[in-house]
């Protein structure tokens, strides 16, 4: 046998319940907020999934609560914007560093000598991982030790320097020096091949053997000036301005639901 706080208590609970399913569906046909928060290229049906699951949540009843959810559901939106702001304001940052590196490569070990980031494409470090960066470090230093060590049979001199020195040197460089030999621009011999040697094959196997073993903070240096900190703050703002705006908006929405419930009471 029913009792009459619980008849009560029942009529209440019906009471809330049928305004909020009426609520509902207008806050998803005939929300006045959402033809001015959503864009014509962003989803209406992912603004309309959001809202519902607001309403889900407060189960508003009249028009007031619903348009306080629908404050709600607008803040979120726009905070997603923000973040895709943010994004692409990093995205473009990243994208102008990489494109610097005679300036960032060498900022990155200020204190390296003959870090000049010429002829390097940064993007191509960014993309390595970490086992391709072991590998390129042990390349780096093979390729540096072989042409020491042409270059010191060279310094040594003797029968047949050229072509021990020339042996000794790894195919690439072998190839490289051909190329200049074809062009005429040294001469096939001892003198020719460690001119090309000081002018142009140990200052690039020192630069990349160095780009190998500073990896790791090119890479950092690379993000850390492509953030670009300084062009992030207005959307900070704007997004301190947005969470303050869903605290106040929340407050109140729960105030009156209390003040609702109260009176029922």
């Amino acid at each position: 046998m029913n009792t009459p706080t619980t008849e009560k208590t029942d009529e209440i609970a019906a009471l809330n319940a049928q305004p909020y399913e009426v609520v509902r569906f207008n806050a998803l046909k005939h929300g006045i907020l959402s033809r001015y928060t959503v864009l014509s290229h962003e989803s209406h049906a992912d603004y309309e999934s959001l809202v519902s699951s607001l309403m889900d949540e407060h189960l508003p009843a009249g028009a007031t609560e619903q348009h306080l959810i629908e404050e709600l559901a607008s803040v979120i939106w726009r905070k997603r914007r923000v973040l895709q702001a943010e994004g692409a304001t990093i995205n473009k940052g990243l994208k102008e560093s990489a494109r610097s590196a005679k300036t960032v490569i060498p900022a990155a070990a200020p204190f390296e000598m003959g870090l000049s980031g010429e002829g390097t494409d940064i993007r191509d470090l960014m993309d390595l991982k970490p086992e391709d960066v072991t590998e390129s470090q042990r390349a780096a230093r093979h390729d540096l030790d072989a042409t020491n060590k042409a270059s010191a049979i060279l310094r040594k001199g003797g029968d047949r320097a050229y072509d021990k020195a020339l042996r000794a040197l790894l195919p690439d460089s072998r190839e490289w020096w051909e190329s200049y030999v074809e062009e005429e621009e040294y001469a096939a011999d001892a003198e020719g091949l460690a001119s090309f040697i000081t002018e142009h094959l140990s200052p690039l196997c020192h630069q990349q053997e160095k780009e190998s073993r500073h990896h790791d903070a090119i890479v950092n240096q690379t993000i850390g000036e492509g953030l670009q900190a300084y062009r992030l703050e207005k959307l900070s703002r704007y997004e301190t301005h947005l969470d303050r705006k869903f605290e106040r908006t929340l407050a109140m929405l729960i105030k009156l639901k209390d003040l609702r419930s109260s009176r029922a009471a």
